[in-house]
């Protein structure tokens, strides 16, 4: 088991969630069931996997949910490229929270390595 709290990709993808929590605020209310909903749960996906996966008995379990949680991660950057096209999120917006996922993607992609 893995203290999943200690772990920095864990610390990454809460402050990630966070962001894209403030930011879907701001979303159109009619977007509530559509793109807001999505990009939270796919967001709160990250992290809560990587929790999950952390109190599995064996690194091959850990592994499997560090994998959803990877797949949550592209899921979220298409998202994220969508609302910047339909002109939910500016460029600069879109371009801090790529740089931030892609640093939690390869934080992933790491972890998955090693316990591989």
């Amino acid at each position: 088991m893995h203290n999943f709290q200690k772990l920095e990709v864990w610390k990454a993808s809460m402050e990630l969630t966070t962001e894209i929590y403030n930011y879907t605020k701001n979303f159109p209310d009619n977007e509530v069931y559509g793109i807001t909903s999505q990009m939270r749960r796919c967001s709160i996906s990250i992290p809560s996997n990587i929790a999950e996966g952390s109190g599995r008995k064996t690194n091959k379990e850990f592994v499997h949910f560090l994998s959803i949680a990877n797949g949550s991660s592209y899921e979220l950057q298409t998202q994220i490229i969508v609302s910047n096209n339909i002109g939910y999120i500016n460029e600069e917006v879109k371009d801090s929270l790529t740089t931030k996922l892609i640093s939690v993607q390869k934080m992933i992609y790491t972890l998955i390595q090693k316990f591989s």
